[in-house]
């Protein structure tokens, strides 16, 4: 074993490690990350907020048990394998073991240790954007046409598993035709290259036609509730936090993508970058989605400082920018992970206020993080739920409804009792089972939206009751309230189709 790869193994471990570490166990799960883990029981071409890949990785953890220990693991893996290709296109670029080094530490000191510690898209979209400039990079040093292909499957994985890497493409397009390397457009291998990819990402799109385009709603949804609160300060600002140790090597990296002799042939990088940019800030894309575009100009900055400071009285800046994202790692290390208790953040909340970090998607402050607050109360919910629902002599004939697939996906993933909860919300909409006829009801409801169950409610059951709520006042769902009827009067079902078809037309109409 050669002395660069005992140092990439040990980047690695590393990674894996900090993935672990830096999250504290008194967090659950998050709540998007229940609702993939249930996509593992109802796989399919598409879903309603997500393409499918997800479902693929999920129906492995099942297989692998669903503990926690898996669900972490394959983010870490998807974060790992991105600075792996990182380190690739270092050596590619002709960099030498301290360009290697300087790009590793950039990648992993970075914001993936964060987006690696969920089991989103996300982790997955940022390997998948990094692997086709990549791939991209291979074509240009070789010309050879197999890399084409090659980037074709690399982007129908990434637009299977999120539609955000169509960003990539629209960024991509025009930087090409502005370049020498349009050329590539005259190439039948790069029409076939295109049929490729078309027919990867078929059955996702045959899936979109059959169910109306239920991205259409999705994207409608999202632009009236989350992106109308973005603005391009917040956005910008994100940006430079995002790789803030590495900030200085992502600008050495464009620098030299546009005057750099030796990248001559990849100046088309630095117009996709701009192009990139302007068409998420155009389309008030939320900050994260531009993270993919990022760790690949760390592998461009970091050969070409490595060759800046190769000679001369340059050589003492070497360790200079080594400790430059390490000491910027720091600061981050306080503020960025679940590391530490609710109790003591908020606690200490004026560093996460200046970093904008408890402004959530609604535009309002809050008491912690939105993430964090959305890893919490979760087990409480379900373990109430259990002891209510062990409680009724007819299990089998008790649905569970719960406001949205938080609530759904983390009872069903906590249960003891082999509850499937339901809701009307986001996939969930798909998997009710009305072959059976249901005569109880525990029905979970948002606090902000309880106040009118009992009194609407409780007139279709004989029995009716309050039987607990969240108490951990730092969780996002605190006070979601469990309502439990019993022996109903009306046929469940039939109210339960009519709402049904009522979400899905919806969906339709929009």
């Amino acid at each position: 074993m050669n002395k660069k790869t005992f140092i990439l193994i040990g980047f690695i471990i590393l990674k894996f490690a900090l993935q672990y570490i830096l999250l504290s166990p008194e967090y659950d799960l998050q709540r998007d990350e229940y609702l993939h883990l249930d996509q593992a029981h109802h796989l399919a071409w598409g879903y309603l907020s997500v393409p499918p890949v997800t479902s693929w990785f999920s129906y492995i953890i099942y297989l692998l048990g669903n503990s926690v220990f898996w669900v972490k693991f394959f983010p870490a893996l998807f974060g790992a394998l991105t600075l792996l290709i990182v380190w690739k296109t270092i050596e590619l670029l002709k960099g030498n073991l301290y360009a290697l080094i300087l790009g590793a530490l950039c990648v992993l000191l970075s914001c993936l240790l964060r987006l690696n510690m969920l089991y989103q898209p996300n982790s997955f979209d940022v390997l998948c954007w990094t692997a086709l400039y990549y791939v991209l990079i291979k074509y240009l040093a070789s010309e050879n046409t197999k890399w084409l292909y090659c980037s074709a499957v690399v982007f129908a994985f990434g637009f299977l598993n999120k539609y955000n890497i169509v960003f990539l493409l629209l960024g991509l397009f025009p930087a090409i035709l502005l370049s020498k390397q349009r050329k590539i457009l005259a190439q039948k291998e790069f029409y076939f290259a295109l049929i490729l990819g078309l027919l990867l990402i078929l059955p996702n799109l045959y899936w979109q036609y059959s169910n109306h385009f239920p991205i259409v709603h999705h994207m409608k949804e999202l632009t009236e509730t989350q992106l109308v609160n973005v603005n391009l300060g917040d956005f910008l600002k994100e940006q430079i936090l995002f790789f803030i140790g590495g900030l200085f090597v992502i600008f050495a990296g464009l620098y030299a993508v546009l005057f750099y002799q030796p990248f001559k042939k990849y100046q088309l990088f630095f117009a996709s970058f701009v192009f990139t940019l302007l068409i998420f800030i155009y389309f008030k894309a939320k900050a994260y989605y531009a993270i993919g575009l990022y760790p690949i100009y760390l592998a461009f900055g970091s050969v070409y400082i490595s060759d800046m400071v190769n000679d001369g009285w340059k050589r003492f800046l070497k360790p200079v920018f080594i400790l430059i994202p390490l000491l910027l790692f720091i600061p981050i290390y306080k503020v960025a992970f679940p590391n530490k208790s609710p109790e003591y953040m908020v606690k200490h909340s004026e560093p996460y206020k200046k970093l904008g970090l408890l402004r959530w998607e609604d535009g309002k402050d809050h008491h912690l993080p939105q993430d964090f607050a959305d890893m919490l109360g979760w087990k409480e919910l379900a373990r109430k739920t259990d002891s209510l629902y062990a409680l009724l002599p007819n299990q089998k004939e008790t649905i569970v409804l719960c406001d949205n697939y938080g609530q759904a996906g983390a009872i069903n993933y906590y249960s003891k009792k082999g509850i499937k909860a339901v809701s009307f919300n986001a996939d969930y909409l798909n998997w009710f089972d009305l072959s059976i006829r249901y005569e109880n009801l525990i029905r979970v409801k948002d606090f902000e939206e309880n106040e009118e169950e009992m009194k609407e409610t409780s007139p279709y059951f004989e029995s009716s009751v309050i039987g607990g709520e969240v108490t951990n006042q730092y969780a996002r769902g605190y006070r979601a309230t469990i309502f439990v009827f019993t022996n109903a009067k009306i046929d469940i079902n039939k109210r339960l189709e009519q709402e049904i078809n009522k979400e899905k037309n919806k969906i339709i109409n929009d």
